[in-house]
């Protein structure tokens, strides 16, 4: 019991850490204590979490409950959630039962990590290591996040997504791979508009036919 209660001491310290790298608003450690609903839904879904693999009835639910009514943050005891994971802001975020998320992930609020209909089994994503997941976001279904993957706000994710790439739009689109923000930071107003992009390859197809057409005198 007491290792237990050491190494749940240990992670709410890491926690705490993984706030202060990440969020430039948190000033010192009591404020984070007192002011980070994610925190404190964090720390609820680990107890509510270790009741739940001890096959504990009932009351991992009940803190899973009481969680949501005062962070507005929800998360189901059986999800599984690896080290240093942040939920910035917070308001209105589901993580679902069946959902598994790596080490080193940042989500922001109004993100939903759930399934697509009534299937059983496993019906929620798996999120892989370093990944960002934008505002309002919507992840559902039984699909993969790879390591490293961008996910901007209001983006609706149904499909997998490799390592290395950034996804916007509805449904998400890829519209960079192979790219790697070791710091950690997704830049909104930097990310590529694929219907922009497409317009412009139009746009340049539709002159270099007028071109070919002028050239032969049509």
């Amino acid at each position: 019991m007491f290792k237990t209660i050491k190494r749940g001491i240990s992670k709410v310290k890491e926690d705490i850490q993984v706030i202060y790298d990440k969020d430039p608003a948190a000033e010192n450690i009591l404020e984070v204590l007192l002011c980070y609903p994610g925190l404190h839904a964090l720390i609820a879904y680990r107890l509510a979490h270790k009741f739940h693999k001890w096959h504990i009835p009932l009351i991992p639910r009940i803190i899973s409950y009481i969680t949501r009514i005062i962070t507005g943050i929800e998360i189901h005891p059986a999800a599984k959630i690896g080290r240093k994971f942040f939920i910035d802001h917070g308001e209105g975020v589901v993580i679902g039962a069946t959902t598994e998320i790596g080490d080193d992930v940042l989500i922001y609020q109004q993100v939903t990590l759930g399934g697509t209909g009534k299937e059983h089994g496993k019906r929620h994503p798996t999120i892989g290591n370093n990944v960002i997941i934008g505002a309002g976001a919507k992840i559902l279904g039984n699909i993969n996040i790879g390591d490293y993957v961008r996910i901007g706000a209001g983006s609706v994710v149904v499909e997998d997504v490799p390592e290395n790439s950034t996804v916007i739009g509805v449904p998400g689109r890829i519209v960079q791979r192979h790219f790697r923000d070791e710091n950690g930071i997704l830049m909104h107003n930097r990310i590529p508009d694929p219907i922009k992009c497409e317009l412009n390859r139009l746009k340049y197809e539709v002159l270099e036919i007028k071109e070919e057409l002028k050239n032969k005198g049509v």
